[in-house]
């Protein structure tokens, strides 16, 4: 949960790169052992990686869902399994700070995850922050929790995974996270959950003083049936490319099971997380991810969709789901479901040909006849080839996408492939050429901007730009042009990149946000200096058309 990590961020000085001096899970650390007895009757871990019971490789993709603060948005399951997602992290509550989540609740919860065939992960939320935050529970308490809701989950091993709590631990003397995550473990164990057990770390679930890291082997052995996967949270500590590749591969080399189970990618006064590394150190090692979160934050910056509204993705939003190495491009659907079990080989048959609309000087649209499975399609795969090569440049759920960061007149040929939930892929559709428009801007757009600070602190601030396209026809390639009048700079931006001169600041869209719908918007995050006086701009042109402001 992205809340009072100050003290974490505030000590960056001791940093994960300090790690290497510990010498922990190196090459020579003892593996993790197979985990294929008598307690492997679900999802279960084997050789260091979760796996289905039928033995497939499952690598979660998918979000985080508070839905104990949210308990009537549960329409939320279905929305982002549209978008792609195999697994949602249910938020929950044992009633020791927030209200408690009953067991018709949590059974109905897991009825909707396997009705809209997500796996799903539960957590206690209520640990979060112990021995620093004086209102969070312990890991015991939790664990009597989930004995209390065992009647409900015996028996979904093939499709619930059980958090035990939420980032159970903050910065004070966070080496006590060790005995009590043990003890929890063998709690449920001696209990008879047969479930896959996941372990958040401390330093609110950031571990930047390897204290997890450290002791994991240790942890892992605690658990007699090895159905244990570690969960690492990253935030802005993990701000470089060394950081998280340095600490997944300790793990990945120890043989010990991990994934990302929350991060954020949007800048804060903290610092900028390096979202792109760890989604595709995740998709090289074959690991899962869990990004945080939804909607509902109190920092909306991390809210994926912006009202529940999942035809609002914000631009975090669309670079989790419809990014490089993102949920539509990456993940798989469990075969549980009964899509892509190990023996389905039948590959879908090839798309259509593409069609190109929209075509601007930079970006267009594809458009292709849905491809057909034995089982069903989960998604394509849009390529640019040139001679014999081909290059992945776009990824989606449906039979439509958004090409961008192209250049102005410049012919291109893209081709499409269809692929199932067992990784089969299809024959390549046919060709198309497209041939970009040489330049200049798109008259007669109709828009709105809305402009909001989300805070501010001495020096600085954080602002929010959502641009809505109140026209009937697409708009791509934009560029937004807006003036501060007090001299504030933009020093970082996501979802847009800008050039400033003066007060006059120019902005140009990043691939993810470069299309906004007719009806749609897009939204653009950015962080800035300021004096004393912060005063909003009061004009917005985008393409060169004056956008109204709300």
């Amino acid at each position: 949960m992205r809340t009072s990590r100050v003290g974490a961020l505030l000590t960056r000085l001791v940093t994960l790169l300090g790690l290497v001096a510990l010498g922990v899970l190196g090459p020579a650390t003892a593996h993790a052992q197979s985990s294929s007895g008598a307690l492997a009757t679900g999802l279960h871990i084997s050789d260091g990686r979760l796996v289905e019971g039928n033995g497939n490789d499952f690598i979660m993709r998918g979000v985080n869902h508070a839905h104990t603060w949210y308990p009537g948005e549960t329409q939320s399951l279905a929305d982002v399994k549209a978008l792609g997602a195999n697994t949602v992290r249910v938020v929950l509550s044992n009633g020791h700070r927030w209200t408690k989540n009953s067991a018709a609740d949590v059974a109905g919860i897991v009825s909707q995850c396997k009705a809209n065939r997500l796996i799903c992960v539960l957590e206690v939320h209520d640990t979060t922050g112990y021995g620093e935050d004086a209102a969070a529970g312990t890991l015991d308490q939790a664990a009597d929790y989930w004995i209390g809701l065992k009647d409900v989950l015996v028996g979904e091993e093939n499709y619930v995974i059980v958090n035990i709590g939420n980032e159970p631990w903050g910065n004070t003397d966070p080496a006590g996270w060790t005995a009590p995550t043990t003890a929890a473990i063998k709690k449920l164990r001696n209990a008879g959950f047969e479930h896959t057990i996941m372990v958040d770390a401390p330093n609110w679930g950031q571990d930047w003083q390897g204290v997890m890291r450290a002791n994991a082997q240790a942890v892992y052995d605690a658990d007699t049936t090895g159905n244990l996967i570690f969960s690492i949270h990253m935030y802005s500590v993990y701000d470089t490319a060394q950081e998280i590749t340095d600490y997944l591969n300790a793990f990945v080399n120890a043989g010990l099971p991990i994934l990302i189970g929350e991060f954020g990618g949007p800048p804060d006064q903290w610092g900028d997380p390096d979202e792109d590394t760890m989604m595709a150190a995740a998709q090289q090692l074959r690991l899962g991810y869990l990004a945080w979160s939804w909607s509902g934050n109190t920092d909306p910056i991390l809210d994926l969709s912006i009202g529940f509204d999942p035809s609002r993705l914000s631009s975090w939003g669309q670079r989790i789901f419809n990014g490089a190495n993102g949920i539509a491009q990456t993940s798989r659907e469990a075969t549980v479901f009964g899509g892509g079990s190990p023996g389905d080989t039948q590959a879908p048959t090839a798309p259509g040909t593409p069609t190109a609309s929209a075509v601007t000087a930079t970006s267009l649209t594809l458009s292709w006849t849905a491809a057909t499975d034995n089982v069903g399609v989960t998604g394509y795969d849009v390529v640019r080839v040139s001679g014999g090569s081909e290059t992945t440049v776009a990824a989606s759920t449906t039979n439509t996408v958004a090409v961008t960061g192209l250049t102005a007149d410049t012919t291109y040929t893209f081709a499409v492939y269809a692929r199932d939930a067992a990784g089969n892929r299809s024959a390549r559709s046919a060709t198309v050429n497209v041939t970009t428009d040489e330049g200049g801007s798109t008259p007669g757009v109709g828009c709105s901007v809305g402009y909001r600070v989300v805070g501010e602190w001495p020096g600085g601030f954080q602002g929010e730009i959502t641009i809505r396209n109140t026209g009937t026809t697409a708009v791509s390639g934009w560029t937004l042009a807006f003036s501060f009048a007090n001299g504030q700079t933009v020093t970082n931006m996501w979802g847009g990149t800008p050039t400033q001169n003066g007060g006059a600041v120019s902005v140009t869209p990043a691939s993810y946000t470069s299309t906004i719908p007719a009806a749609g918007s897009v939204t653009v995050g950015f962080t800035g200096s300021k004096g004393a006086t912060n005063t909003a701009p009061t004009a917005f042109r985008l393409n060169g058309s004056t956008c109204a402001t709300t």
